[in-house]
Protein backbone atom coordinates (compact mmCIF):
# COMPACT_ATOMS: atom_id res chain seq x y z
CA UNK A 1 0.00 0.00 0.00
CA UNK A 2 1.62 3.59 -0.80
CA UNK A 3 0.70 7.05 1.20
CA UNK A 4 -2.10 9.56 -0.20
CA UNK A 5 -2.85 12.77 1.14
CA UNK A 6 -4.60 12.31 4.14
CA UNK A 7 -8.33 13.32 4.41
CA UNK A 8 -8.71 16.81 5.31
CA UNK A 9 -12.17 18.93 6.10
CA UNK A 10 -12.01 22.80 5.62
CA UNK A 11 -12.91 24.85 9.15
CA UNK A 12 -13.90 28.11 9.59
CA UNK A 13 -12.60 29.93 12.85
CA UNK A 14 -15.76 31.50 13.98
CA UNK A 15 -15.55 34.63 16.37
CA UNK A 16 -17.00 32.74 19.28
CA UNK A 17 -14.34 30.59 19.30
CA UNK A 18 -11.59 33.13 20.53
CA UNK A 19 -10.58 33.67 24.22
CA UNK A 20 -9.67 36.56 25.87
CA UNK A 21 -6.07 36.98 24.05
CA UNK A 22 -7.82 37.48 20.57
CA UNK A 23 -7.04 34.17 19.37
CA UNK A 24 -8.57 30.52 19.16
CA UNK A 25 -9.52 28.91 22.23
CA UNK A 26 -6.93 26.00 23.38
CA UNK A 27 -10.01 23.69 23.72
CA UNK A 28 -11.59 24.50 20.10
CA UNK A 29 -8.58 23.34 18.55
CA UNK A 30 -9.12 19.65 19.76
CA UNK A 31 -12.88 19.91 18.56
CA UNK A 32 -11.33 20.67 15.04
CA UNK A 33 -9.54 17.28 15.15
CA UNK A 34 -13.06 15.80 16.94
CA UNK A 35 -15.09 17.16 13.47
CA UNK A 36 -12.13 15.21 11.90
CA UNK A 37 -12.20 12.35 13.25
CA UNK A 38 -15.84 12.41 12.94
CA UNK A 39 -16.31 12.89 9.41
CA UNK A 40 -12.94 10.41 8.40
CA UNK A 41 -15.39 7.39 10.21
CA UNK A 42 -18.35 8.88 8.41
CA UNK A 43 -16.84 8.71 5.17
CA UNK A 44 -15.11 4.82 5.70
CA UNK A 45 -18.29 3.90 6.14
CA UNK A 46 -20.15 5.71 9.25
CA UNK A 47 -20.46 4.99 12.97
CA UNK A 48 -24.06 4.26 12.27
CA UNK A 49 -22.22 0.36 10.77
CA UNK A 50 -22.23 -2.89 12.33
CA UNK A 51 -20.01 -1.52 15.07
CA UNK A 52 -23.02 0.32 16.80
CA UNK A 53 -25.35 -2.84 15.76
CA UNK A 54 -23.07 -4.70 17.97
CA UNK A 55 -23.00 -2.47 20.81
CA UNK A 56 -19.47 -0.84 19.84
CA UNK A 57 -17.77 2.81 20.03
CA UNK A 58 -14.56 4.18 19.04
CA UNK A 59 -13.63 6.11 22.56
CA UNK A 60 -10.49 8.79 22.92
CA UNK A 61 -8.47 7.82 25.54
CA UNK A 62 -5.92 10.36 24.96
CA UNK A 63 -4.83 13.17 23.29
CA UNK A 64 -1.79 15.41 22.53
CA UNK A 65 -1.76 18.57 21.03
CA UNK A 66 1.58 20.88 19.88
CA UNK A 67 0.98 24.47 18.69
CA UNK A 68 2.54 25.51 16.57
CA UNK A 69 1.22 29.57 15.65
CA UNK A 70 -2.33 30.82 16.76
CA UNK A 71 -5.59 31.13 14.75
CA UNK A 72 -7.84 34.15 14.68
CA UNK A 73 -11.69 35.17 13.72
CA UNK A 74 -12.05 34.63 10.03
CA UNK A 75 -8.89 31.79 9.50
CA UNK A 76 -10.13 29.28 7.31
CA UNK A 77 -7.90 25.87 8.66
CA UNK A 78 -7.98 22.53 6.37
CA UNK A 79 -8.02 19.46 9.87
CA UNK A 80 -6.31 16.49 7.87
CA UNK A 81 -7.11 13.15 9.90
CA UNK A 82 -5.50 9.52 9.46
CA UNK A 83 -5.87 6.56 11.61
CA UNK A 84 -2.78 3.97 12.19
CA UNK A 85 -2.64 0.81 13.90
CA UNK A 86 -0.62 -1.86 15.83
CA UNK A 87 -1.25 -4.55 17.80
CA UNK A 88 -3.54 -4.72 21.17
CA UNK A 89 -6.31 -2.46 21.57
CA UNK A 90 -5.66 0.85 20.94
CA UNK A 91 -5.08 2.97 17.63
CA UNK A 92 -4.21 6.22 17.13
CA UNK A 93 -5.60 9.04 14.66
CA UNK A 94 -3.58 12.39 14.29
CA UNK A 95 -4.81 15.89 12.61
CA UNK A 96 -2.52 18.65 11.28
CA UNK A 97 -4.61 22.10 11.20
CA UNK A 98 -3.15 24.01 8.36
CA UNK A 99 -3.92 27.12 7.38
CA UNK A 100 -5.30 27.57 4.00
CA UNK A 101 -1.56 29.60 3.01
CA UNK A 102 0.10 26.33 4.13
CA UNK A 103 0.86 27.34 7.85
CA UNK A 104 0.75 24.67 10.25
CA UNK A 105 -1.06 25.68 12.89
CA UNK A 106 -1.29 23.10 15.65
CA UNK A 107 -0.58 18.50 15.24
CA UNK A 108 -2.96 16.78 17.45
CA UNK A 109 -2.60 12.97 18.17
CA UNK A 110 -5.07 10.57 19.89
CA UNK A 111 -4.86 7.24 21.14
CA UNK A 112 -8.36 5.15 20.57
CA UNK A 113 -9.79 2.11 21.32
CA UNK A 114 -12.91 0.43 20.62
CA UNK A 115 -15.46 0.32 23.49
CA UNK A 116 -17.79 -2.55 23.97
CA UNK A 117 -21.02 -0.25 25.59
CA UNK A 118 -22.52 -2.86 27.54
CA UNK A 119 -19.59 -4.20 29.14
CA UNK A 120 -17.72 -0.84 29.05
CA UNK A 121 -14.49 -2.94 28.24
CA UNK A 122 -12.08 -1.93 25.20
CA UNK A 123 -12.32 -4.98 22.42
CA UNK A 124 -9.09 -6.58 20.94
CA UNK A 125 -8.33 -6.12 17.47
CA UNK A 126 -9.85 -2.48 16.70
CA UNK A 127 -8.47 -2.96 13.24
CA UNK A 128 -10.06 -6.35 12.12
CA UNK A 129 -12.94 -5.22 14.25
CA UNK A 130 -13.39 -2.11 11.92
CA UNK A 131 -12.68 -3.89 8.71
CA UNK A 132 -15.45 -6.75 9.67
CA UNK A 133 -17.93 -3.67 10.58
CA UNK A 134 -17.49 -2.75 6.93
CA UNK A 135 -15.28 0.71 7.42
CA UNK A 136 -12.69 1.09 4.31
CA UNK A 137 -9.40 0.97 6.43
CA UNK A 138 -8.02 2.70 3.09
CA UNK A 139 -9.90 5.44 3.73
CA UNK A 140 -9.21 5.18 7.06
CA UNK A 141 -5.42 4.82 7.34
CA UNK A 142 -4.55 6.77 3.89
CA UNK A 143 -3.76 4.21 1.96
CA UNK A 144 -4.52 3.41 -1.73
Amino acid sequence: MSERDPFRVRVKVRHYEIDSLGHVNHAVYHQYGEIARLELFEVAGGLDSTLRAEGIAPVLLESHIVYRRELRAGDEVDVSCRATFGDGKVFWMSNGIVKVDGTVAAEIKCTLGLMDLNRRKLVPAPRDRIAEAGLDLDVLCGTA
